[in-house]
Formats: structure tokens, sequence, C-alpha cells
């Protein structure tokens, strides 16, 4: 999580999220959310946010194909790089507010990036 000025993630649906080979550890955050790495490289690989069960992020760059991805929300601002920017649609110093969520992912529904089949 550091080493970086940013963290790319996708929302996957939790109901289409599986883990089909090994068994991920635990680092970073050991609270309500947390944070998978592969235990063998320490790569962080995916985040259960708490409060969140719907979603799991997964990293982008553990996907076979992440060059379709693209910035939607961006958060935490307020504690990025002054130099650190991106094309995302929408920013916030923190968190969305909870009940911001569904008017963003209704929105991402209709204009976000897919992949390419």
């Amino acid at each position: 999580m550091t080493a970086s000025a940013f963290s790319l993630s996708v929302a996957i649906p939790s109901a289409g999220f599986s883990i089909t080979r090994g068994e991920p550890g635990i680092g970073g955050l050991h609270g309500a959310s947390r944070h998978y790495f592969c235990p063998y490289c320490m790569s962080w690989m995916f985040t259960r946010p708490g409060g969140m069960d719907a979603f799991v992020n997964v990293r982008a760059t553990m996907l076979d194909d992440p060059g379709w991805c693209k910035p939607f929300i961006e958060t935490w601002t307020s504690e990025k790089l002054p130099w650190a920017t991106t094309p995302a649609v929408h920013s916030f110093e923190k968190l969305p507010a909870f009940d911001q969520f569904d008017g963003l992912i209704r929105q991402y529904a209709e204009q976000g990036h897919r992949p390419v089949r």
C-alpha cells in the first residue's frame, strides 16, 4: 500500500468473486476492512471493505488485461501528492458518504469503462 502515488482497484460484486487457488494472507488493515496479499510474493491482491460486503476491491494489476481500467472515483485526495492527478470523474477528500454510493454505482453502470471482449 506504500511506494506509489496511486492504488487502482476495481469494485467487483462479491457474488462474482472467488479465490480459485491458494489462501491469501491478511496484511495492512486488520479492522473492518481487510487487505489480502499473496503470502509468497506479498503483492496486495484485493480488499474486502468494512461495511461494503456487496463488493470486493480487486487490484487492477491482478487482472489479465488491466488496460481497460480507468479511474471513475478517486478517494482520499486529502492525502495525495500535490502533483498526482487522475482522469477520475468524481473526487473525494476521504470516502463518499454511504448514501452517495447508489448514485455513483448507477452512473458507473451507465458511463463506466468495460473490458474489451
